[in-house]
């Protein structure tokens, strides 16, 4: 869909709207969607067929419309390179920490510790760049890991396992990381492409994940259920599919202050959804200790938000920036004129971190 240069001045028509609650609503519902899968599947494998099916797929599309050697473009072995180092870091370790851990953590805990990838960023670019955080970034920091320690906090009950919490903090740590290096890493100008690419290559680093940690031995085709193969079918058609494009699309005609509340919608909805879809309680511990790391988030995206300039670089979120919110796009996300495809390139990096 052509962008227009002033489409970021109309950031609540209908359409865009439209695409803002389907980001909302379908990446919010990812963490529920993993849980059920993991009830009846081997969930290190069942989220390497969810990659590498929504990759290849992913590639035959952008091959069908044309897009994939277009003015010398063509992906060479510095991209492949760059995909792999994406994708190991956000579906493997981003991806694959967060499958792990909803084996034993209730959805909505494992998203509010996944919302923390923001901070994350914030922190591992003030030390990268070796300057002091300004003072709301700073602020941002404190009340975030305040809210991450009150949420670790629940183990203390012991009804929560420590480790499958460690799981997703590390899970945080490795998206934001990744995050971090695919804002410059040489991946391919469209953005469809190099998500394709980080698919598979994240897909195949669960896949070979799975196998050492023996999900191959946890395959009991009479145990799985109708509800695990739906959940699993939704997380590549919607998760992978729908979630992406609205955001790709997001990226390049809404203005990024609105496109980055998804930060903290998100982790709401799969609260929420945990708590009326799985049974999932929600403690007065939890809610305060969610609160605290979603208000964190919404500071330091609102200190890092750059205003929309025409001198917006292009680069390449897993890279949407998302950790600026933009999580440097999961790579979820777009092209258009040279405002339009400097923006969209540098989120291309972030897949969200779900999800």
């Amino acid at each position: 869909m052509p962008a227009h240069p002033d489409d970021r001045e109309r950031p609540t028509t209908p359409t865009v709207w439209a695409a803002l609650v389907t980001v909302y609503i379908v990446w919010g519902t990812t963490y529920s969607a993993i849980r059920i899968v993991d009830q009846t599947l081997p969930a290190l494998l069942a989220a390497s067929a969810r990659f590498l099916i929504a990759g290849a797929l992913m590639l035959a599309f952008t091959i069908g419309r044309g897009d994939v050697d277009v003015d010398g473009d063509r992906p060479g072995s510095r991209q492949w390179l760059a995909a792999a180092i994406i994708g190991t870091a956000l579906l493997l370790g981003g991806n694959g920490g967060v499958v792990w851990a909803e084996r034993t953590e209730p959805s909505g805990l494992v998203a509010l510790i996944v919302a923390l990838v923001p901070l994350w960023m914030a922190l591992l670019d003030a030390v990268a760049l070796g300057r002091r955080p300004r003072p709301q970034i700073a602020l941002g920091l404190l009340l975030g890991f305040a809210g991450a320690a009150l949420l670790v906090g629940t183990t203390a009950s012991g009804r929560i396992p420590l480790t499958g919490l460690l799981f997703a903090v590390g899970a945080s740590i490795s998206w934001a990381s990744g995050s971090l290096y695919a804002r410059n890493a040489p991946l391919p100008r469209r953005p469809f492409v190099g998500i394709g690419m980080e698919m598979l290559c994240g897909g195949a680093g669960l896949l070979v994940a799975g196998v050492l940690a023996g999900d191959l031995g946890r395959i009991h085709p009479e145990r799985i259920s109708l509800a695990s193969v739906l959940a699993l079918a939704y997380l590549i058609v919607f998760g992978s599919f729908a979630g992406f494009a609205s955001y790709v699309w997001l990226l390049r005609n809404a203005r990024t202050p609105l496109v980055s509340t998804y930060a903290y919608v998100n982790p709401v909805v799969a609260v929420v959804l945990g708590w009326a879809l799985l049974d999932e309680s929600i403690s007065l511990r939890t809610v305060i200790a969610g609160a605290t790391v979603l208000a964190a988030v919404a500071i330091i995206v609102a200190s890092r938000e750059e205003p929309s300039s025409p001198e917006a670089t292009s680069g390449g979120e897993l890279a949407e920036d998302r950790g600026d919110l933009g999580e440097r796009d999961l790579s979820l996300e777009g092209a258009g004129d040279a405002q339009d495809h400097g923006l969209a390139e540098r989120r291309r990096g972030d897949l969200q971190a779900d999800g």
